[in-house]
């Protein structure tokens, strides 16, 4: 999705002139070696870690030993990662190609027959019918029936559907959305990230964003794609804890926000993050908000209204994109927003940010912010003092057996590990039985494919891992209703 922002940058990046005294923290996992780390854990003083950037003034509060392990935990883990990046990106890409040779050579006996005779017909990447590890945990494409536009219900099933499409290639994406689903495409596209960097290995692709858009009737949807299973950028950016302040026009104080988050939708820290540029005439790329941002201005006409989602990380880039929309004054584009739908999102800024988001979204727009039992991906980066990560505006929580509820928060925010580890192994366990149940129960549509059996096994192992799996978000939008919604509108004073 996004590699971690490069730190080669050893003195305080450029905010602009307004905000010269704005704090920052950039954690770069590439300058560390395992020897520094190891002084990290045995030593407070900050300031010689030349892989921990920030002001002096802020230094002194990382020197407590629990805000030093949570760094030294976060940039082990980035470094194991990346460490593993080619590797990763070698099994995902032979795993997919095995999870679509039988449905390419027309199922598991003729797969069987074409392997004996030597002719077998290997998956092509750029199919309308090749599906993502993603796909595969959950191939389901075509829209419940008893769920119809204008039900309360639908927006937020057709968001889920719309997050989990955005994993696929671009032919699956169109064909689903005009074939299947009888709506209007209107795009499918991977975005440039800011200051990416070269790849390691000419195998691998560049990291991206990925966005795409439809309409349905009089409704524009934006789904960001979220953390690939084998993309070690997407999984260190959810783990990164690097962010940035900024000061808003208008605003008193400052706002934190994660600096991967805002670098993968193409906003420009050597820009002063908040200013119009045009990127293609600048610098030969295209950057997910400008270009979404452009063409929502083309379509949003009339009555037509507009819904932003995501799954996983694309939830945090969903919630940001909206964000910097309300930055960047962008009225014409909010006043049409329904809402923002995210699942499983991690955590995007401060409290100052959250504050901000409330008070300038309209009244009429739904933040709703879904999170499954376990799943781990919303309990990061941390929430405490020195980090300053907060989610904003209600949960909607849904625990194994898909009961919901409206929450200011999910349950074991941090993921503290008396609270952890035993409960979520027994749910695992649970979750693990529930799918051979479910299709006798709801039906046949329930059914679980035999990889998604094998990554609730790894759930047992990794508690909170398989619960992230977008087959449970679709589930519960499609099983279980929504806790009343008045109470998480996003309120906005004045007119």
């Amino acid at each position: 999705m996004y590699t971690p922002p490069s730190c080669s940058l050893l003195s305080k990046p450029y905010m602009g002139d307004d905000e010269k005294d704005c704090d920052f923290l950039e954690l770069n996992h590439k300058e560390a070696g395992f020897l520094d780390l190891a002084r990290l854990l045995f030593s407070d003083n900050v300031c010689e870690r030349k892989y921990i950037q920030c002001p002096e003034n802020y230094k002194n509060k990382l020197r407590e030993f629990g805000h030093r392990w949570i760094i030294f935990l976060s940039i082990v883990a980035q470094k194991l990662l990346y460490s593993f990046k080619g590797v990763l990106e070698c099994i995902g890409e032979k795993l997919e190609t095995c999870l679509n040779l039988p449905s390419t050579n027309g199922g598991f006996l003729k797969l069987i027959t074409k392997a004996l005779k030597g002719n077998v017909a290997w998956p092509q990447r750029d199919s309308p019918t090749f599906y993502s590890a993603v796909g595969n945990l959950d191939p389901r494409v075509e829209l419940d029936s008893h769920l119809t536009h204008g039900d309360g219900e639908y927006d937020a099933y057709l968001s889920m559907m719309a997050a989990k499409l955005s994993y696929e290639n671009r032919s699956f994406v169109e064909t689903t959305i005009q074939g299947l689903w009888k709506m209007e495409y209107l795009l499918c596209r991977d975005f440039d990230i800011v200051n990416s960097g070269p790849t390691n290995s000419h195998n691998q692709e560049q990291p991206s964003t990925r966005a795409i858009m439809f309409k349905d009737r009089d409704l524009i949807v934006v789904a960001f794609r979220g953390t690939r299973p084998f993309d070690a950028d997407a999984w260190c950016t959810d783990i990164d804890l690097s962010w940035y302040e900024l000061k808003i026009k208008g605003e008193e104080g400052r706002v934190r926000i994660h600096g991967g988050f805002m670098k993968a939708l193409g906003l420009q820290e050597d820009r002063g993050w908040l200013k119009e540029i045009d990127e293609v005439a600048a610098e030969g790329k295209s950057y997910a908000y400008y270009k979404m941002k452009e063409m929502l201005r083309n379509r949003l006409e009339g009555g037509t209204k507009l819904i932003v989602t995501g799954h996983s990380l694309g939830g945090a880039l969903a919630i940001l994109f909206v964000g910097a929309l309300c930055m960047l004054e962008e009225d014409a584009i909010l006043e049409k927003l329904e809402g923002v739908y995210t699942f499983g999102q991690p955590r995007v800024g401060d409290e100052k940010f959250g504050e901000y988001m409330i008070k300038k979204v309209r009244r009429e727009a739904k933040y709703c912010r879904y999170v499954y039992s376990s799943d781990i991906v919303p309990r990061l980066p941390c929430d405490n003092k020195v980090f300053g990560f907060k989610h904003f505006g209600y949960c909607y929580y849904y625990n194994c057996l898909y009961k919901g509820k409206l929450l200011p928060e999910e349950p074991n925010k941090n993921c503290s590990p008396w609270l952890w580890f035993i409960p979520n192994i027994l749910i695992a366990i649970w979750e693990l039985i529930r799918g051979f149940i479910m299709p006798c129960v709801n039906g046949k549509t329930y059914r679980e494919s035999w990889f998604l059996v094998l990554f609730r096994m790894l759930g047992i192992v990794l508690p909170g891992v398989s619960a992230h799996s977008p087959q449970d978000y679709v589930n519960l939008t499609r099983l279980a209703p929504k806790p009343p919604m008045k109470e998480a509108r996003l309120n906005r004073s004045g007119p």
